[in-house]
């Protein structure tokens, strides 16, 4: 696109245009001195724009939007403090592997002294992503441009600073918008398997016994599902996936679900009979492996275009074939002989099928529920066309037990270990899906965070339903502290009544004390629409396999027999 500016026209209109030129339709923004005269001319040339609450809240729905989109997600803040409060929601952008591109303005550079200049730089490159100051005019576009290539190839936030003394100067000269990013960007072709290292692979599985398919995000993303489940077919062996790809396998009834910390009874059973793991498009996180003691006996082949030996500080993986998901996996089932059924019996399947994902006993207080019955009641009620959205924090191992839920109507981002994300997640995914109902699963402690966006929400006529498992408490907190022998007063806040809070909002606000009265309020919701948030007060003695095994000396039952 070659468009010519008239001398009329300040930097921040041209460098709006660029946006637009990169194909930008949305952008999630709160405006200041630094970034408001830019916005305003994005929203003038077209691009929706969600006018969130909260600087935090404008990255982190951009990431959750870039999640969905398979997009560059875009944001715009202010400079300085507007800056600072994106310190959160960077990193877990990093360690997703999310690309974003975020205008940041920066302070006049004419001025000897100015209450929000800070230095920009530092903070953002702690985080891990990356930092462009702009400075020279004619190198604005080229370089807004490069931006996109750049958050595109390394698949993290580039932050963009532009002083807004600069941005509303005339724009120098004639301009020549740049081709766009999605114009020159490579485009890469799966890579195919080695034939050496295939045979090298396939011999491996040949000699193992006990075979788990595990798909990541790589193999979402690749397309890859169909393939991992005929591989695992080929082998005799079982279905898993990491937990950002949860049910990606959901209607195969030889998929364990998820493998990891929130991997059920079931599925940790099996891991600790298996002898080999197939990790298929998986980063091998911590968390993915639990620490190295989901699989004690298995040794672990990756297939991925970047195999690792070693992830986040431990032994990830002993074999590897370097090779796009899909094509790796199908290269691989297509060169092993099929196996007669073992281990897949109808047996097996009745129990993965039946099993709880957890049956350890509690004594349940009154007036509250087991969130683990909550979450069953959900999975029956909620339509299975809906954008499920997990947040973070002790009610999370709970809502990630719904197995019915296909990978592409779910979503989670835990990389950072930060609450507080659900609301603008599922703004993000709201901005994505426009057409679809959005229901968030979060729990009190999270959604305080930062619930001024129900305003937000409610403003941009967005279908948010918000399922909280309010145990008046920082969940994970209190049941850590408890097994220590320590108090539990800084972690213990009562139970807040969200749905009060909910309707000073302007929207609407239900207490379920009856888990019976979900299929009629979820019927209430589809005929009317709009926001609403529903309070469910469950147990705070109830804690979660994760933290059952971390923490030993919590007095909890033994698992029903």
């Amino acid at each position: 696109m070659n468009d010519k500016a008239d001398h009329g026209h300040r930097i921040y209109d041209m460098l709006a245009r660029v946006f637009i030129n990169e194909g930008v339709s949305t952008c999630f923004a709160l405006l200041g001195d630094a970034n408001m005269a830019w916005a305003t001319r994005l929203a003038d040339a077209g691009c929706r724009m969600i006018y969130v609450r909260h600087e935090h809240c404008a990255a982190a729905a951009a990431m959750a939007y870039a999640r969905k989109t398979g997009e560059t997600g875009v944001a715009t803040v202010t400079c300085g403090p507007g800056l600072t409060q994106l310190m959160t929601a960077l990193p877990a952008a990093v360690r997703a592997r999310l690309p974003l591109v975020i205008f940041a303005g920066e302070a006049p550079l004419k001025n000897a002294w100015y209450n929000q200049g800070i230095d920009h730089a530092p903070f953002i490159t702690a985080t891990g992503a990356a930092y462009l100051p702009l400075h020279l005019p004619e190198r604005m576009a080229e370089a807004t441009r490069d931006s996109f290539l750049q958050a595109r190839r390394e698949r993290r936030p580039v932050v963009l600073g532009v002083p807004f003394d600069l941005q509303a100067r005339s724009w120098p000269g004639q301009l020549e918008l740049p081709v766009p990013a999605r114009q020159i960007q490579p485009r890469l072709s799966p890579v195919p398997p080695n034939e050496d290292d295939l045979e090298q692979a396939a011999e491996l599985v040949e000699s193992s016994r006990r075979i788990i398919v595990m798909a990541g995000m790589g193999a979402a993303e690749a397309g890859a599902a169909a393939a991992c489940r005929a591989l695992a077919a080929r082998c005799d062996g079982l279905l898993a996936t990491t937990l950002p790809a949860r049910g990606l396998f959901h209607d195969d009834p030889y998929s364990l679900n998820i493998a990891g910390g929130f991997s059920n009874r079931v599925g940790r059973e099996c891991f600790s009979e298996a002898d080999l793991v197939i990790a298929v498009g998986c980063s091998l996180a911590h968390h993915n492996s639990d620490g190295g003691k989901l699989w004690p006996k298995a040794k672990v082949l990756q297939i991925d275009t970047d195999p690792v030996s070693v992830s986040q500080g431990r032994l990830a993986a002993e074999a590897h074939l370097r090779a796009d998901a899909k094509l790796g996996a199908s290269a691989l089932s297509e060169s092993l002989r099929q196996r007669v059924p073992d281990w897949r019996s109808p047996a097996l399947a009745r129990r993965i099928a039946t099993a709880p994902a957890d049956d350890t006993e509690f004594a349940i207080e009154p007036n509250v529920h087991d969130p683990r019955d909550a979450v069953t009641a959900l999975e029956a009620a909620l339509p299975a066309d809906w954008q499920i959205v997990n947040s973070s924090g002790h009610c999370s191992y709970f809502f990630a037990q719904m197995p019915s839920r296909p990978y592409e109507k779910f979503l989670t981002i835990r990389e950072f270990g930060a609450i507080g994300n659900g609301i603008s997640f599922a703004m993000g995914v709201a901005a994505a899906h426009p057409d679809d109902t959005i229901a968030l699963f979060d729990g009190d402690g999270s959604l305080l965070m930062h619930i001024q966006e129900l305003e937000t929400i409610w403003r941009h006529k967005m279908k948010i339903l918000i399922i909280v498992l309010n145990d008046g408490a920082y969940g994970s907190e209190i049941h850590k502290l408890r097994a220590e022998g320590l108090s539990d007063e800084g972690a213990v806040f009562g139970r807040t009544d969200l749905a009060a809070i909910a309707r000073g909002f302007g929207v609407a606000g239900q207490t379920v004390d009856n888990l019976g009265s979900l299929p009629e309020l979820v019927r209430a919701f589809q005929s009317g629409g709009g926001v609403a948030v529903w309070d469910i007060p469950i147990s705070d003695k109830v804690v979660s396999p994760v933290i059952q095994r971390a923490h030993p000396k919590l007095p909890v039952s033994s698992p029903v027999q």
